[in-house]
């Protein structure tokens, strides 16, 4: 017989101690937003019983909506509506920094010891285990959103139309948004397929945030505090831009990876696997900041660390400012780090304005959302689209010097074994990754 559940809510939580547990969360975080989501749902709702189940989902659902990373972001969430506006800024600051820490790291090891033949092995194996991950990424979420042909052929248009038609993804975005708005009015029960994370679970028992405990008075929304938190973010943005353009010029790479990070960060739909193809376009194809090879390594790498999946970015920066030695041929190092620090400021600088921004009025409605239509059509597209990502990576893994020259059979075996792992023995990506980078170092020694 399970025990009762608590009838009285645990003791109050002070700023410090959510503090440790963020920075603990901040470094354990593996997963993926799924896994990462579960995790806080275990440790905040069952165990710690800081927030109910319902008022967890209802901030969950919002997070959904946003572009950026929704675990970030709903860490961010949980963080304000505890400890007020820093208390948010904690929670989804050490949510974050941690990965940076360890990506600056890495990317640094990359960049002065990849061509050493055991860590080239290494990533040898990683690479066609990562096409396959991101394979597996567009079956989880596809088996999840395409319940209807309406959704499916939106997906396989996506997939023609950045594959084929080469589309800018910002546009398919918006056209898979409007469609998704249409047939919210026109044919609503084809979109009416929801956030995919399920209802609720039992309750734990009483909670510090329960479902019916009174919004806190700094979570109201009032329309002065959403012209200051509005003003006082776009200074922060604005100034921080103003102050690289004032450095760097305009055209300084600093400055435009600031640009372009910005613009990212408002287009992430669906995940970090979406925005990619976006990053692809950006990074590799116009400012040439790093090579596909290159990009496919940081999205290995950004596999095994903890955080947001998106923190590969912050790899991209490292090698787009090492690579233009920034800061001249003795300070690589150091050019690295601060296109790394950049990178990430801007690119999670709008998840902290959306929650801080619009936590109140959601706070303050506790109602249902009314823009499931569109994020179902628009995550029906990512589905498309992460496809084309995935035939986009095979193709660079399995013939790496074009159609024209040799088929990487090693590689191709590997990609099948990580696939297997994944797809029908459920198996994790962490394990999948470093069972695949010996598989591949073992090979590169042996030949």
């Amino acid at each position: 017989m399970p025990p009762p559940e608590p009838v009285e809510p645990p003791a109050p939580v002070s700023f410090w101690q959510a503090f440790a547990y963020w920075l603990k969360l901040g470094f354990i975080s593996f997963g993926g937003p799924a896994g990462q989501i579960a995790l806080m749902h275990q440790e905040l709702v069952e165990r710690r019983r800081w927030i109910s189940e319902k008022r967890f989902l209802h901030a969950l659902n919002y997070c959904m909506l946003l572009p950026g990373p929704e675990a970030q972001q709903l860490a961010t969430y949980i963080g304000w509506l505890m400890h007020r506006t820093w208390g948010g800024i904690a929670a989804g600051v050490l949510f974050v920094l941690p990965s940076l820490f360890i990506l600056i790291g890495l990317s640094w090891a990359y960049m002065a010891y990849g061509h050493v033949p055991a860590v080239a092995g290494l990533l040898y194996g990683v690479k066609p285990a990562v096409t396959a991950i991101v394979l597996f990424a567009a079956w989880r979420i596809g088996s999840r959103v395409l319940k209807n042909a309406w959704l499916w052929a939106i997906a396989v248009a996506a997939f023609v139309a950045i594959f084929a038609l080469r589309l800018p993804f910002p546009l398919i975005v918006l056209a898979a948004g409007a469609i998704g708005y249409f047939g919210s009015r026109f044919a609503p029960a084809y979109f009416a397929v929801g956030s995919g994370h399920g209802g609720a679970a039992a309750s734990a028992g009483a909670a510090l945030i329960d479902d019916h405990t009174p919004t806190p008075q700094h979570a109201l929304f009032g329309w002065g505090r959403f012209a200051r938190v509005l003003a006082v973010f776009f200074a922060l943005w604005l100034g921080a831009l103003g102050a690289l353009t004032a450095l760097y010029g305009w055209n300084g790479a600093l400055t435009q990876m600031a640009w372009f990070f910005t613009k990212a960060a408002l287009l992430t739909f669906g995940g970090a696997y979406a925005v990619l193809p976006y990053v692809f376009q950006g990074a590799v194809d116009h400012y040439h900041w790093l090579s596909a090879t290159q990009m496919i390594d940081g999205l290995a790498l950004g596999e095994t660390t903890p955080g947001p999946l998106i923190m590969v970015v912050s790899f991209v920066g490292f090698v787009g400012g090492w690579g233009q030695a920034l800061f001249g041929p003795q300070a690589l190092f150091a050019a690295g780090a601060a296109a790394a620090a950049v990178v990430t400021f801007f690119t999670f600088l709008p998840s902290f304005l959306f929650i801080l921004l619009g936590g109140p009025f959601i706070e303050s409605t506790h109602g249902n959302l009314k823009f499931t239509a569109p994020l179902t059509a628009i995550t029906a597209a990512v589905v498309g689209v992460i496809v084309n990502l995935a035939v986009f990576f095979a193709y660079h893994v399995l013939w790496p010097a074009g159609l024209s020259g040799p088929f990487e059979i090693a590689s191709a075996v590997i990609g099948v074994l990580a696939a297997i792992a994944l797809f029908r023995f459920k198996a994790g990506v962490i394990p999948v990754v470093l069972a695949s980078a010996l598989i591949g170092m073992a090979w590169q020694l042996l030949h």
